[in-house]
Order: C-alpha cells, then sequence, then structure tokens
C-alpha cells in the first residue's frame, strides 16, 4: 500500500493566498473583511446543483472528479463567497474502504452490516492513500481552476461515523452507540482508533493534494456530556487533527448541539465553528480567547423577511468581533428551499460591514 507524505516535507506547490480573508482570520489575524461561507453551500438550494446532479447518485457525485469540481465551483461563483468546501459527503472514506454504505434519498447514510463486536471492529477494513484517488483528483482540478479562492478539505469525525455504523443509518437517540460505548469500551476505543486512522489518511490525502484548510465534523457529539466526550471522543479526534498541525494549514471543528463541549473541542482545533444555539461571544468566553470563531447565523434566519435577516447577520457580526478571528457562516447547512439570492445578499452584507 501506498505510504502517505510527510507533511512537513511533502511537495505540494500551493497558490499564494496569504491575503484570502478566509485564511487571515482563521489564523488570527485581521482580514480586509469579514469572511463568509456556508456549510452546504454546494448542493440542494441551487437549482443549478439540481440539474446538474439528476440521475446521479451522491456518493458517485462525490467520486467523479469533475462533477465534484464543478459542484464546488457553483457557490463561488454564483454567491461570492470567500471559500470553498469540497463537494463531498462524511461517509466516502468509509464507502471508499471497501464498507458497506449507501446514502439513502430522504432518509441518510445505511450501513449494510451494523458494527457491534469486537469481531465486527476486526473486520472493519481501513483506508489506504490509493483509494483517496477520486477524491484527490478532483481538489487538482479544483485548486487549478480557484483562483484567488481557497478550498476546504473535510471528513466526518470518528464519533460520527461510528454512530452511523453502530446504529446502522442515522438515529434520534444514538441508543446502540451510547451502549456499546460504556458496556463495551475497550470495543467502542479499537472502533474510534481504527475510524481515526482512516479520517487522518482522508484528510491527509486531501492536503497533500493542495486543500488550504480542512474541516472535522462532529456532526452528532452534541448529544453527550462533556465528560463523556472527553472520555470516549476527544482523545481519537485529536489523534485525526494532531498531526494535520505539521501541514501548517488552519484545521477547523464543528460539531451540532455542542455548545457544552466548546471549550473541550477548542483544545484539539485552531478553529472553534459554533451552532447557532450559543452566541459567539459567549462560545469566545467558553474556549478562552485565543481561538478564531466560525458561525452561526440560524439557517432557519434565511427565511424571515429581509429586514429580519439584516438585523441577525449585523448582531452575529458584531458578537464575533470578540475572537481572534471571525469566518462568517451559519450554525449548520444551508437548508434546501432556500433562496439562493438571499444566500447572495447575506455574502453581500456581510462583506460590507468592518472587520473591528
Amino acid at each position: 500500500m501506498a505510504a502517505l507524505p510527510d507533511l512537513q516535507t511533502a511537495d505540494v506547490v500551493r497558490r499564494d493566498l496569504h491575503a484570502a480573508p478566509f485564511l487571515v482570520a482563521a489564523r488570527g489575524g485581521t482580514p480586509s473583511r469579514v469572511p463568509v461561507w456556508f456549510m452546504r453551500q454546494a448542493g440542494r438550494s441551487l437549482p443549478e446543483y439540481r440539474a446538474l446532479r439528476a440521475g446521479t447518485g451522491m456518493i458517485q457525485a462525490c467520486l467523479d472528479p469533475e462533477l465534484t469540481c464543478e459542484i464546488t465551483l457553483q457557490p463561488v461563483r454564483r454567491h461570492g463567497v470567500d471559500a470553498a468546501i469540497l463537494f463531498s459527503d462524511i461517509v466516502v472514506p468509509l464507502y471508499l474502504a471497501g464498507i458497506g454504505v449507501d446514502i439513502v434519498a430522504g432518509v441518510g447514510p445505511v450501513v449494510a452490516r451494523p458494527v457491534r463486536t469486537a469481531a465486527d471492529v476486526e473486520a472493519l477494513p481501513v483506508l489506504h492513500p490509493e483509494q483517496v484517488v477520486p477524491v484527490t483528483d478532483a481538489i487538482r482540478l479544483l485548486v487549478g481552476t480557484l483562483g484567488e479562492t481557497p478550498l476546504i478539505g473535510f471528513a466526518g469525525a470518528p464519533f460520527t461515523l461510528a454512530s452511523y455504523l453502530v446504529e446502522g443509518g442515522p438515529s434520534r437517540n444514538h441508543e446502540k452507540t451510547k451502549a456499546l460505548m460504556r458496556s463495551a469500551p475497550e470495543v467502542w476505543h479499537a472502533l474510534l482508533a481504527k475510524l481515526a486512522g482512516s479520517t487522518s489518511t482522508f484528510l491527509q490525502a486531501q492536503i497533500a493534494a493542495g486543500v488550504d484548510a480542512v474541516q472535522l465534523f462532529d456532526s452528532w457529539a452534541g448529544a453527550l456530556t462533556e465528560r463523556d466526550y472527553r472520555s470516549f471522543v476527544a482523545p481519537h479526534s485529536a489523534a485525526v487533527l494532531g498531526p494535520l498541525a505539521a501541514a501548517g494549514v488552519p484545521r477547523i471543528h464543528f460539531g451540532v448541539g455542542t455548545g457544552e463541549l466548546l471549550g473541550a473541542m477548542s483544545e484539539i482545533t485552531d478553529v472553534i465553528g459554533v451552532d447557532w444555539r450559543v452566541p459567539l461571544d459567549e462560545a469566545v468566553r467558553r474556549t478562552g480567547g485565543s481561538h478564531p470563531v466560525q458561525g452561526n447565523l440560524d439557517p432557519a434566519v434565511l427565511f424571515a423577511d429581509a429586514g429580519s435577516v439584516e438585523s441577525e447577520v449585523r448582531r452575529i457580526v458584531a458578537e464575533g468581533r470578540a475572537a481572534p478571528g471571525h469566518i462568517f457562516n451559519l450554525g449548520h447547512g444551508v437548508l434546501p428551499d432556500t433562496d439562493p439570492d438571499v444566500v447572495t445578499r447575506v455574502v453581500d452584507l456581510v462583506h460590507s460591514l468592518p472587520v473591528r
């Protein structure tokens, strides 16, 4: 199996983006304008995306380099955002490794054979660098096309991937996940260690191909107490993010409903993503004031009247000034029925507001 390059010595020809507002803010500097991008900015809210994806499954689209490139570029062209995020899905590395998983419309990721025993974990395949080629080919296409717009790579965090594998699909209460975590901690830690290895491989391959930042999504970590997060999850997320520091690209960590975990999450990352439930100035307080923050407009606010949207955007930008750097974003992903013109107007408004 091919080895991953040493991130300190990898021969990656990176674009000179030292003044890009997104990267300046992510490193705690003062950018020329408040940078903005949106989670799920490339997706179902765009009619051009729906037309391009017609008849193509989600995972298949993620593994078509030219299609991935075009979908990633669509919101950059339409909205003028300050960063592109690679079009992909958190289960792509599982699929590439050979795990039986599919994304079912209206349901989400569904696993053919749930993982619940030590034997299941032992049999679980791991991801190898050469299996990531469809993704890295797309990144190389994007790096050659994006000009001065940074590209964010991403992956799902070990806990969220483990929840899908253990539950067999999406879960409201994560009963089987929490039961395994407590009843068989040795099986749990072996599972997360294996997933952390594959996630690390996935992100390191993206960095070696040229992404300018990475984001680790822990969609379901908000279901945990801080004590359980620190004991059962944080060491494995740290195993993913820690080695990436050598690459010198900003590392963003985001979770849904993780207001009580922000302090713990900030200990293993450069930039802390905040959902809409916690004001940004309070998030700064909870993380000690040393981390740039990303967020955190409630996605549902984009359906309100123009005055309400503007008021909320202005409030969030003002609260973000408490941090060393602020990247404007939603507190989760763009909802499918969002009017793209509203998203564009938010970008224009954010860009018009003072940084400090």
